[in-house]
């Protein structure tokens, strides 16, 4: 019995297992590519990655607006009214919200799926934006068409009215009815950020908020060997109290063979800069835009260049091209509940992402050749 007592008196340290903290989205750790639209994946990733969700805002918002116009100007006045004013899904109003809605959808599931609701005596009444995660998309009777069911508890039916709706997909692959995302292949490299993110959090969390292993080592003295129990006890009692005093500063005194040292002070934690860089890089180039339209300062000179306004403008007039027969149906059942018969085209804003001091330079430059111009042939 004496040799089990000295062994577990010698015993002062024991090893405990080291505790992960994954981070809260978990889906993104069970990732696997699959050919179908992941809403919830989508969802989360926007969620865990903020760069993600500014960049589809931000195409957005560059897409811009357009107006409706006719050959008639009555007609022209009339129906941009209408669009300006017809209710969207019951909290927003304006054809601008239906479209601004429509395509985040577009951007984050590949596939967006609006409707236009009617009153009992069948006029346009308003514009709603369905749930994805509602719907499912069949190949038609013909082969080719696509047909929109709305699940329906244990199996999908198609939608009474097919011709009030509006479907876009983009970039579907070949025999696919739904389309791609634009985070498509970007969860694994969001998952590796992810993780270097959290592991940035839980180092902080353990050598920022600071630690002190106090040791207290006994003497050879008979006596202080058999109070050595007693007098660690009193130690940790007296250094916890000093440690919880609040915005006091207090002194610890101790007796004997004492030290302190901070937990973690001797780890260096790992620069994340580059891998993160890396990893954003390729997060960067999925979206399309310039890093400092995402507030991403990797040059201290960078500015849009004319070519990245060109490739710029080529993408937001692609995704432009989708949401013209969407607006194109809109504006034809209009003009059809209300009687006109007219021809009609969208004019969509002018995409202007050129430096606003260039374009005045440009300006000015011109005007005084066009003066040299006119005092020569003068």
């Amino acid at each position: 019995m004496g040799i089990f007592k000295k062994l577990s008196a010698a015993k002062t340290a024991v090893a405990t297992p080291q505790t992960y903290k994954s981070n809260p989205f978990n889906l993104l750790d069970n990732y696997m590519p699959l050919s179908n639209t992941q809403t919830r994946l989508y969802k989360e990733l926007r969620e865990a990655v903020p760069i993600l969700d500014a960049a589809i805002y931000k195409i957005i918002r560059l897409t811009g607006d357009f107006k409706i116009a006719c050959s008639n100007e009555f007609n022209t006045k009339r129906i941009n009214d209408f669009l300006k004013n017809v209710n969207v899904g019951g909290n927003q109003q304006g054809i601008s919200a239906f479209i601004s809605t429509y395509l985040d959808q577009l951007l984050t599931y590949g596939t967006a799926v609006g409707e236009i609701v009617t009153d009992s005596y069948g006029n346009f009444a308003a514009l709603y934006n369905a749930d994805v995660d509602e719907i499912e998309l069949k190949r038609g009777d013909d082969g080719i068409s696509t047909q929109i069911c709305v699940r329906d508890f244990a199996k999908a039916r198609p939608i009474a009215y097919p011709q009030l709706t509006m479907l876009s997909v983009l970039n579907p692959e070949a025999g696919q009815l739904g389309g791609n995302s634009l985070m498509k292949s970007l969860p694994f490299v969001s998952k590796v950020l992810l993780k270097i993110y959290n592991t940035i959090g839980i180092n902080w969390e353990r050598v920022g908020n600071v630690r002190f292993a106090v040791t207290y080592k006994p003497q050879n003295d008979v006596v202080d060997r058999a109070y050595a129990k007693d007098r660690a006890q009193q130690v940790a009692r007296e250094w916890s109290e000093a440690m919880q005093s609040g915005s006091e500063v207090r002194d610890f005194v101790a007796i004997g063979d004492v030290s302190i040292k901070a937990i973690g002070a001797d780890n260096q934690i790992l620069d994340s800069e580059v891998p993160v860089k890396q990893m954003l890089e390729q997060i960067v180039a999925k979206t399309g835009l310039p890093p400092f339209m995402l507030g991403l300062s990797w040059s201290s000179t960078e500015r849009m260049s004319s070519q990245q306004a060109d490739v710029l403008t080529s993408e937001l007039e692609a995704y432009r091209r989708i949401l013209n027969p969407v607006i194109t149906k809109i504006c034809r059942y209009y003009m059809l509940c209300n009687g006109i018969h007219d021809d009609f085209k969208i004019e969509w804003d002018d995409i202007t992402l050129q430096d606003e001091v260039e374009l005045a330079k440009a300006r000015l430059y011109r005007a005084q050749s066009e003066k040299i111009e006119k005092e020569i042939n003068a």
